[in-house]
């Protein structure tokens, strides 16, 4: 099987290092999956992700001039999430908003506001505190 950039292989983990993993790919080719490019979320050790002679499926991202290949894993996964937007019926919506008289709709507005007033009061308070609700927790730490 040809390796092409774009395709999605199988291979082995034949090496892993600080900054990434190497991959051995069919036909005897290997590649470096790098550390960026195993997981969605922040690796401190490839160890706890990967494994010596583990086979794993890769996406060839590039292979350069001197023939060296780059490889994901991450971008080999499928999605599982569904990437189409959210549909919103937004005649329903309108009928629920235009439910109740005007002052019933008023008050509603109302205390939803002052709800992330008070939300917003709060976030701002503790971020000027560097994180502490109270001037007296400071010096108590």
């Amino acid at each position: 099987m040809p390796i092409e950039e774009g395709k999605i292989v199988d291979g082995v983990v034949a090496n892993i290092t600080k900054f990434g993993a190497f991959v051995q790919l069919s036909g005897g080719k290997t590649g470096l999956v790098h550390i960026s490019e195993i997981a969605d979320t922040y690796i401190k050790d490839i160890n706890s992700y990967l494994k010596e002679k583990q086979e794993v499926k890769v996406k060839i991202l590039n292979i350069d001039k001197d023939g060296r290949i780059n490889l994901s894993i991450k971008q080999a996964q499928e999605v599982k999430k569904s990437t189409r937007p959210v549909e919103i019926d937004w005649q329903q919506e309108f009928k629920k908003s235009q439910s109740g008289s005007f002052e019933d709709r008023l008050s509603r507005f109302m205390k939803e506001s002052e709800e992330k007033l008070q939300e917003f009061m709060k976030n701002r308070e503790s971020k000027r505190n560097g994180g502490y609700s109270r001037k007296g927790d400071f010096a108590q730490r």
